[in-house]
């Protein structure tokens, strides 16, 4: 056993469990495990202007690379202004650990007043994360640390918060340091999957339903090999985008809101594969279930089983691993789907989408055209955003990150920071509106100061546009608190050392993201646009 500081044994251990990059912003009660990174050496640490940018960009960072995002903060303002990223973690099952300074322990639950003191601040975050604790002693941090990283790399992926008063981080003990502990995989029971692949080799019209799941487990391969066994057909989630690649012959793309190829396939279907999603149709599904379909559903998470739609088949277990079972258990292909029918279905999607969004979907395009295959697009809560994800075609998983139903507003810019700082080689580019970019603007300076040539395109419509649209459709065009004052975004970028670049026309997009992409710093691309039509 060593002879460490509170301070010393959480930075190890983080080192030790394979942490490469903390995420924060300093404060009085972390002080010491900032100077324990700088003693150690060992991981790098990525200061932001605010707290739940370090989460955001840790989300980002997990969500690209597979491995576990850490960001520490201060307790009380501090973790309480994290939490909004750590709700997106939550809600996208992405392995997220926020780490919180707490207070002194001998002033944990008295309600003094002390700094920063948020009584039962653990509390905060339980319906937040998968598993938060405080420690209260020294000796006590490697083990916890041990099993904060395993509950993150086991079962649903979901965030863990662990939280180290200020005085156990400075008081001194003999540590004991433990082995990573990495568990096994569940093994998957063969009774379940023969009766799976019973179901689906009976199926005249099978499809397969790929949610977030598909992406998280890495799950991508066996998805697509089980779709081509079975000769059937795939619809994404936008969370499910990149399960397989978008230009694969049997993927049919997203749905969203309705839109989507859901509305000509699924009526078709007799038996329906749901892998990784929690199949909840937000907005109203131009669709029903029949009693005639079959589901199977494959999940890791039990408790999504059924949840939305009653199934003939629940398979509760790892995707990748439920998948490579079921794809040696199934037959040769003998579905009746056609290459012309799964063609007439995309003819349909686009000719819908040109009809109803024209603009938005010539954007994508350009998009799309000036993009790598493995780059990574963050999609904010705007609206080229939502249609990108019913018209972007994703060739790769984990190149496209959506804040999934906690449609946090902000999140694009900050999450495409913590991806580039993962993916140094690789495009990272961010859509946002000009409500969303003012919630992380600041971070500009951060983008700058560690060299992360992130592009991000702001679409600028002078309102919250989907709100304001709202208020036209549903209240009658009484405008309230809709309407935005905007700043020069591109003078702006500039004035951070950043490049800033202003359109005249939307149609400019691709010339200027070319240009973009070619900069060696972060550049904004300020993008006008009219008040557009949302999907919803």
């Amino acid at each position: 056993m060593a002879m460490m500081t509170g301070a010393e044994a959480l930075t190890s251990s983080l080192a030790r469990e394979g942490v490469e990059v903390v995420f924060g912003l300093p404060g009085v009660q972390i002080m010491e495990a900032l100077d324990a990174i700088y003693r150690q050496g060992k991981l790098r640490w990525i200061s932001v202007r605010h707290e739940q940018t370090a989460a955001y960009m840790a989300y980002g960072y997990a969500r690209t690379t597979g491995k576990i995002g850490v960001a520490l903060v201060v307790p009380g303002p501090g973790a309480l202004n994290a939490t909004a990223a750590l709700g997106t973690a939550y809600a996208t099952s992405t392995p997220v650990l926020l780490v919180s300074g707490q207070v002194e322990s001998y002033n944990l639950g008295q309600q003094r007043g002390a700094l920063h003191e948020v009584a039962d601040q653990s509390q905060v975050f339980q319906p937040l994360t998968k598993w938060c604790h405080c420690v209260r002693g020294v000796e006590e941090i490697p083990g916890v640390v041990r099993q904060a990283m395993l509950n993150l790399r086991t079962g649903r992926p979901r965030p863990v918060e662990l939280e180290v008063p200020w005085d156990v981080m400075q008081a001194s003990a003999p540590v004991e340091m433990p082995a990573p502990e990495r568990a096994s995989p569940t093994p998957v029971e063969p009774a379940p999957i023969e009766a799976a692949a019973r179901l689906l080799a009976s199926a005249h019209h099978p499809v397969i339903w790929a949610g977030g799941g598909v992406i998280g487990s890495d799950a991508s391969g066996e998805l697509t090999e089980v779709a081509q066994r079975l000769n059937a057909p795939v619809i994404t989630t936008p969370e499910g985008k990149g399960a397989i690649p978008g230009d694969h012959p049997l993927s049919l793309g997203t749905y969203y809101y309705g839109f989507g190829p859901a509305k000509w396939a699924l009526p078709q279907a007799d038996v329906i594969l749901v892998v990784g999603s929690r199949l909840y149709f937000r907005g109203a599904a131009p669709w029903e279930f029949a009693s005639e379909q079959k589901l199977i559903q494959i999940d890791i998470d039990a408790a999504e089983v059924g949840r939305n739609h009653p199934v003939q088949l629940g398979i509760v277990g790892d995707a990748r691993a439920v998948l490579q079972a079921l794809a040696e258990a199934l037959p040769a292909a003998s579905s009746s789907w056609q290459p012309e029918e799964l063609d007439k279905i995309r003819e349909a999607v686009t000719a819908e989408l040109e009809e109803v969004a024209p603009l938005q979907l010539s954007l994508v395009r350009m998009i799309r055209a000036e993009l790598a295959e493995d780059a990574i697009l963050v999609p904010g809560v705007t609206n080229v955003a939502y249609w990108g994800h019913l018209a972007y075609p994703v060739k790769q998983p984990r190149t496209y990150l959506t804040s999934s139903y906690f449609a946090t507003l902000g999140f694009a810019f900050p999450t495409a920071l913590g991806a580039k700082v993962g993916n140094p080689e690789r495009q990272v580019v961010a859509l946002s509106g000009d409500g969303g970019f003012m919630y992380a603007l600041p971070e500009l300076a951060t983008a700058v100061q560690e060299g992360l040539n992130v592009v991000n395109i702001v679409f600028v419509d002078g309102a919250f546009g989907a709100t304001l649209h709202d208020q036209e459709r549903h209240f009658g065009g009484r405008i309230i608190g809709t309407r935005l004052h905007n700043p020069d975004f591109a003078r702006l970028a500039e004035a951070f050392g950043a490049r800033g670049i202003k359109l005249s026309r939307p149609e400019e997009l691709g010339g200027a993201l070319r240009a973009a992409l070619g900069e060696n710093r972060p550049t904004v691309i300020e993008v006008p646009l009219p008040t557009l039509s949302t999907p919803f």
